[in-house]
């Protein structure tokens, strides 16, 4: 496997980078925490209009066709800043579209309009078979069955949802209940009751649309904890302890050594499982790894918190955002028990 990014991904970080570094400002972000918005219009705009929200969108249907390393790029980028946007759960959404279901399917979507994906079901682990079930009737399909932990389930224009009979387009009629994320994101517990669908793929596209959400959420969790790690080195260096700057103590060097190795670790663990799925490989194992990397990545996010001190608790400090990021991020793929219970049936 070559890590390395060629020129159009490269190309795609920069893009995706000098955005948020523009759009995505200590003060936007402030604004928006005070806004009680569900996320940032101003900046999604943004990000739909430099066409990042479209990198996997088939080119017959007005997109740039490109898969899941590319959605891994744009994420990390997203997680970097923290930026409160529903890019993870539209990427996911149209990468899916663009793998199990026609041209026609993603065009009949506005550019600039939110899709979701609905996996988990209460009281079920990620990777358990659906119980939400799909029934043929005439020509179509309905779905009646409860998913949780949906982001943006109730500002969403349509949904995939997995069931028995496979992956699923609905694009209303279903009812959204809020719920709480650590981060403010919006989430939903969705029902379905008899709700018309359309059939994308049969049950063996199920793992497949497990996949692409478990890697993209890796891929935004490494950008929140490299954001992290960038805040914290920076504060370590400049901030003076008894005359001396704390990174030349050799305690806190060794602290954030460690969140440097996690840091390398979900890293190399995300590129391998996006790669992968690119080139159509196994990856379920690499990104069960990638996944449990996940929930290490906000045990580190404390010792981000531990290196700041009494700042580190500050919630108007940005540190707080990565912290709540990564713990949602965690939440969303069902914790590390579920993963290391996942990664033990796989081996």
């Amino acid at each position: 496997m070559d890590f390395n990014l060629d020129d159009t991904q490269q190309d795609l970080r920069t893009l995706t980078a000098d955005l948020l570094a523009k759009e995505a400002t200590s003060e936007r972000l402030e604004a928006h925490e005070k806004s009680g918005l569900p996320y940032d219009e101003r900046l999604w705009q943004a990000l739909c209009q430099a066409e990042l929200m479209s990198v996997c969108v088939p080119e017959d249907a007005g997109g740039a066709g490109l898969g899941p390393v590319e959605l891994a790029v744009v994420l990390r980028e997203v997680g970097a800043r923290a930026a409160p946007v529903p890019a993870l759960a539209t990427l996911v959404s149209t990468l899916a579209l663009a793998r199990y279901g026609t041209p026609a399917h993603t065009r009949q979507q506005p550019a600039d309009s939110v899709g979701t994906v609905a996996l988990r079901e209460p009281g079920r682990a990620p990777a358990d078979p659906p119980l939400t079930t799909a029934e043929q009737v005439g020509d179509g399909w309905v779905l009646t069955g409860r998913k949780v932990g949906v982001p943006y389930g109730n500002e969403a224009a349509y949904v995939l949802v997995t069931a028995d009979e496979g992956v699923f387009l609905a694009t209303g009629s279903w009812t959204a209940h809020p719920e709480f994320a650590a981060n403010g994101e919006p989430l939903a517990s969705v029902v379905f009751d008899r709700t018309p669908a359309e059939r994308l793929a049969g049950p063996e596209a199920v793992a497949g649309l497990r996949q692409i959400f478990t890697a993209a959420v890796a891929a935004q969790a490494s950008g929140v904890l490299a954001g992290a790690l960038k805040l914290t080195t920076e504060y370590i260096r400049t901030r003076k302890q008894f005359g001396r700057a704390l990174a030349e103590f050799q305690a806190v060097t060794v602290q954030i050594a460690d969140v440097y190795i996690a840091t390398r670790a979900l890293d190399v663990a995300v590129w391998s499982g996006a790669w992968l799925l690119a080139n159509d490989l196994p990856a379920e194992e690499d990104l069960a790894v990638a996944a449990f990397h996940v929930s290490e990545a906000f045990t580190a996010l404390y010792t981000c918190q531990h290196l700041h001190g009494g700042l580190g608790l500050d919630v108007t400090y940005p540190l707080h955002r990565y912290f709540a990021h990564a713990k949602h991020l965690t939440h969303l793929l069902g914790g590390a028990d579920a993963q290391l219970d996942l990664i033990g049936a796989l081996v």
